[in-house]
């Protein structure tokens, strides 16, 4: 599937996976059981997460963890393949 086709499918999804104040290290093992499960997941980046990193950068290093692809991200959320 193209990106695009992913983006459209991804718009419907609900976010199932929550960064906050524990970071990403707090989240890779629970991404990657969705992303075994499902084709997309889509994860928000709380405030507490973010500290001074913005969201492309988090949402960067979370699909390198888990050894995703990152779809794209809009605001304070991710979505990963």
């Amino acid at each position: 599937m193209t990106d695009q086709e992913l983006r459209k499918e991804a718009h419907d999804l609900d976010v199932t996976v929550w960064v906050g104040k524990g970071g990403i290290d707090a989240v890779v093992d629970e991404l990657s059981d969705q992303l075994d499960d499902r084709k997309l997941v889509k994860a928000k980046f709380l405030r507490a997460a973010r500290g001074g990193t913005s969201t492309d950068e988090l949402a960067d290093e979370l699909a390198e963890a888990v050894n995703a692809d990152l779809v794209e991200t809009r605001g304070n959320t991710a979505v990963f393949h």
